[in-house]
């Protein structure tokens, strides 16, 4: 799944896999992360796909809190997208 590059302010950044949860609310799309992150391998790059105006907050607590790096945030279309590297 490489080859997937999305630019987050000036830093490119090349995902690994999309989690998409958009439509869900707090706190789902927490919950869906923490389950996807465990098929992931350390150093992999997940975007997350959410709406819930509480991830803006929920997905930098979370990384803080699990060790996982937040690599950038981008607000499109009332969507946001995390990038997270895997720890």
């Amino acid at each position: 799944m490489h080859g997937n590059d999305n630019t987050v302010g000036a830093m490119s950044v090349e995902k690994d896999d999309t989690l998409d949860a958009r439509g869900l609310m707090c706190p789902m799309p927490i919950v869906h992360l923490a389950k996807k992150v465990k098929e992931l391998s350390s150093g992999q790059v997940l975007e997350l796909l959410a709406d819930d105006i509480g991830s803006k907050d929920d997905i930098p607590a979370w990384t803080n809190r699990t060790g996982h790096q937040l690599l950038g945030m981008e607000e499109e279309d009332k969507v946001f997208k995390f990038y997270i590297k895997i720890k």
